[in-house]
């Protein structure tokens, strides 16, 4: 683990996001079509632009994937370009060609990057991807900047040096409400989704789902881990490790099956604090009653019915239990966290697309 000095010490040396000179309060030109650049499906474009760009017939919106070298056919012409995390080499190229045709150019972050790159959790592998394809352009993306814009406000507050937007997760009905006949199991499926920086949470949980699997034998466990998480969960009894699947798959497969409980437990860190509340919307996708620490991300108690829980094992496992035995708490809490996705899509209203599209 690494001091926190040499932490904050570390994430200062970094590349950080800054905006052009000129950037003002307006486009450049009146917006004619969007350009969502990213690597292509990923659920940050569908959580945060479908349903505000998608139906807009005036609007072409159009994903473009950066892992494209040949871009000569995209029109420039009063293009919005959002960059959606990650920019590569011929993204930044054909912006700088363009710079005197389109309407603006965005960066879009929903994660403190170099709190992952400088945290305890993540991969070499990813951290070395994360500096090359979202921090090393910005020593070019940086001259381009009109706006950037943060998915929560404490994501934000770690960069109030270019004043960035805060776009909050604004999903439409297809991502979340599913309509289609669910298999039935027959037992009770506990599930924990995890990408590969939450090393810590599968650590967390261990011994919780260790507890719960013997007290009761009608419940089984799944869960998404890589190479080193997947070490912790080896050999135990009713428990399925799964390799994390692409984005597409994952979609798929969430709106055709059910999982009874889904855990969203999250360490107490800068990368956590960070994190906006998506998870709610798996966890509605898949029908399950989500168990949720209570976090920036997800609130507290005044939140109930909806189960949000300090990140205390014995609080987390008396909670699981007792879904486990009560079929009517499961649906009460699952309710409430669909309600809280319902809500999310009044974020998109006309009055903040238009705030948007005016950078």
């Amino acid at each position: 683990m690494v001091p926190s000095s040499w932490r904050n010490y570390l994430t200062k040396l970094l590349p950080h996001p800054s905006l052009r000179k000129g950037a003002g309060n307006a486009s450049r030109k009146p917006v004619r079509r969007i350009y969502l650049f990213g690597r292509h499906p990923n659920p940050t474009a569908d959580y945060y632009f479908e349903g505000r760009f998608a139906d807009r017939p005036q609007l072409p919106y159009i994903l473009v994937d950066i892992r494209d070298c040949d871009l000569s056919t995209l029109n420039p012409d009063g293009a919005l370009i959002i960059i959606c995390r990650y920019a590569s080499t011929s993204v930044l190229k054909w912006i700088e060609i363009n710079q005197g045709s389109i309407a603006g150019v965005v960066l879009f972050l929903d994660d403190s990057i170099p709190a992952i790159i400088t945290g305890d959790d993540a991969a070499l592998s990813y951290r070395l991807f994360l500096y090359y394809r979202a921090l090393y352009p910005l020593r070019r993306l940086n001259a381009l900047l009109d706006a950037i814009w943060v998915s929560t406000p404490t994501l934000g507050n770690t960069m109030l040096q270019v004043a960035p937007i805060v776009v909050p997760p604004a999903p439409p009905a297809r991502l979340w409400e599913v309509t289609e006949p669910r298999e039935d199991e027959g037992n009770i499926c506990i599930a924990y989704h995890a990408t590969g920086v939450h090393y810590s949470e599968h650590l967390f949980l261990h011994p919780i789902i260790k507890a719960i699997l013997a007290q009761r034998p009608q419940a089984r466990f799944e869960v998404f881990a890589g190479k080193h998480a997947a070490k912790i969960w080896r050999n135990m009894e009713r428990v399925v490790v799964r390799s994390p699947v692409g984005w597409s798959e994952y979609l798929e497969e969430s709106s055709k099956r059910s999982i009874d409980i889904m855990l969203v437990p999250l360490t107490p860190s800068l990368v956590n604090d960070c994190r906006s509340p998506t998870k709610r919307i798996d966890v509605t996708r898949f029908g399950a009653a989500g168990v949720f620490s209570i976090s920036r991300a997800y609130g507290g108690r005044e939140n109930a019915p909806e189960i949000l829980l300090p990140y205390e094992a014995a609080a987390w496992t008396e909670s699981i239990i007792e879904l486990i035995d009560d079929t009517d708490l499961r649906a009460k809490a699952a309710a409430a966290t669909r309600a809280k996705v319902a809500a999310m899509q009044s974020a998109a209203d006309e009055h903040e697309i238009e705030r948007l599209l005016r950078l």
